[in-house]
């Protein structure tokens, strides 16, 4: 039998492998880190700041994500958003996903892929 901690740990495989497109999936538009946090908690996708600012100042040293330091009448804040570069790498990412998803639809349901 499988033990809960096995499975946390593989369930925690599975999120990382997913966490990058998950952020990309909300920075169309300008987010701090706290917003985005939030988003991706809302929407059934919850990750640690450990994970989550890390994550950011990396996706932003490759060009992925720009961002820029507001205050908007409050606490400075620093804002992320997707670049040119991280607009086209997140169509790419978006297709291998969905690639990944198919085929594990027809692996999950038993079937077999048939290539043409």
């Amino acid at each position: 039998m499988v033990t809960g901690d096995a499975y946390d740990k593989l369930e925690l495989e599975l999120r990382r492998g997913v966490v990058v497109l998950a952020a990309l999936s909300q920075l169309h538009t300008a987010r701090y880190g706290y917003e985005l946090r939030q988003s991706l908690s809302e929407n059934g996708m919850p990750i640690e700041e450990g994970t989550l600012y890390p994550l950011l100042r990396r996706l932003e040293s490759q060009g992925v994500l720009t961002s820029e330091w507001r205050t908007d009448g409050g606490p400075p804040r620093r804002y992320y958003v997707l670049s040119t570069a991280g607009h086209e790498l997140y169509g790419r990412l978006t297709s291998a996903w969905q690639g990944l998803n198919n085929t594990m639809d027809l692996l999950l349901k038993g079937g077999e892929r048939h290539e043409p």
